[in-house]
């Protein structure tokens, strides 16, 4: 079984007002030192919190496992470790994948995002989503990039079952994911073309980074890649979900996906060659709606109710996650999607009842109970 790592992007709250909060540095220095006075459990070795992009966010990562209760516990215990070091200076953190509230945000300083705020003005300033990044083991780069090429017609799925972004500065964006908007706004973002071999995925970054628009290599911000520091592909298009148990589906199917990918790699079964632009059209329909309307159908390209379109996702990955003991526990977290909705339809149903500033920050720090699991 491949094992898999989950990385989080949460939002730092005022814990009253519900307004982001600059807070980062000091949330990570409280959380280390309760690491310190409590250290992590032998299984959660490797885990971390620190910094993102926005001095409003905090990063948490798990530590590769293999089993998806193992992934659950830490995806609990970071969260709880962020929850905790946030609540010493009066914040709260929130997975959402943007602040549903407007407020003043700065970028992080440091040598690479001073060039960065440099090179790219306002999207940047602007650049505040949180995401939720899975990695599942590949035996090396060809198997890596023979993965890439299958399953990119079925990312916008991840997006649509993950969508918690339908809020953003205090505005209802209409999109189920708004972040998935945002993202759209670098030039490096999107769908991978068909690459056949590692040597062409290779060529491929070369040729992004030779044009000086990209400051490193870790600003490839497609849909997925391959990891530049573990033996993983790197999957990128989903939303921090408001539940972990959402996040928990997410990471299962990617592992099925990617496992389907390789399985139908190693018997040559040949990628689809489905052109990049309509894969984009796939992941802006699925930021749209998410669960509430119709979706891409990958096989077909055509547009099909998306209780159709998970089903047959579901059908895609079958025996990869029966062969992990996943099957039942991924079907039964997406029938509660489907019949509860995602975090979009959470944040909406809190949010949209507010009818003023108090009662719309009572809706935030509400959300922040739920993404703690309180």
């Amino acid at each position: 079984m491949r094992s898999l790592g989950v990385e989080e992007e949460l939002v730092l709250v005022d814990a009253r007002s519900g307004e982001p909060r600059n807070v980062a540095s000091e949330v990570i220095r409280a959380a280390e030192a309760r690491e310190r006075q409590d250290p992590a459990p032998s299984d959660d070795h490797g885990g971390s919190i620190g910094h993102e992009l926005h001095k409003t966010q905090v990063e948490t990562d798990t530590p590769p496992v293999r089993s998806l209760a193992a992934l659950e516990d830490a995806l609990r215990a970071w969260r709880e470790r962020a929850r905790a070091g946030a609540l010493e200076v009066g914040a709260r953190v929130l997975a959402s994948g943007t602040s549903p509230l407007a407020g003043d945000t700065r970028v992080m300083r440091s040598p690479r995002y001073d060039v960065m705020a440099q090179r790219y003005g306002l999207t940047i300033a602007e650049q505040l989503v949180c995401g939720c990044h899975v990695h599942v083991e590949v035996s090396g780069a060809d198997e890596g990039v023979g993965v890439l090429d299958r399953i990119r017609t079925w990312l916008p799925l991840l997006l649509a079952i993950s969508a918690n972004s339908p809020w953003s500065q205090s505005l209802d964006t209409a999109y189920e994911s708004y972040r998935s908007q945002m993202m759209m706004r670098w030039a490096s973002s999107g769908p991978t073309p068909l690459l056949g071999s590692a040597d062409a995925y290779r060529r491929y970054v070369e040729a992004m980074l030779a044009t000086d628009v990209l400051v490193d290599e870790a600003m490839v911000y497609t849909d997925a890649r391959l990891s530049a520091r573990h033996p993983t592909v790197e999957i990128r298009t989903a939303d921090v979900c408001l539940d972990v148990r959402d996040t928990v589906v997410v990471a299962a199917l990617a592992r099925a996906l990617v496992e389907t990918a390789a399985r139908h790699w190693s018997e040559g079964v040949a990628a689809p060659d489905v052109p990049a632009p309509l894969i984009r059209l796939a992941g802006w329909k699925a930021g749209r709606y998410g669960l509430t309307g119709e979706l891409v159908h990958p096989p077909t390209g055509t547009s099909r109710p998306a209780a159709d379109v998970v089903a047959d996702l579901l059908e895609h990955v079958g025996d990869a996650l029966r062969d992990a003991g996943d099957h039942d526990l991924v079907s039964a977290g997406l029938a509660r999607l489907l019949a509860d909705g995602t975090g979009a339809r959470r944040q909406r149903e809190l949010l949209e009842a507010a009818q003023d500033d108090e009662s719309r920050a009572q809706a935030v720090v509400a959300l922040a109970r739920i993404t703690a699991g309180e």
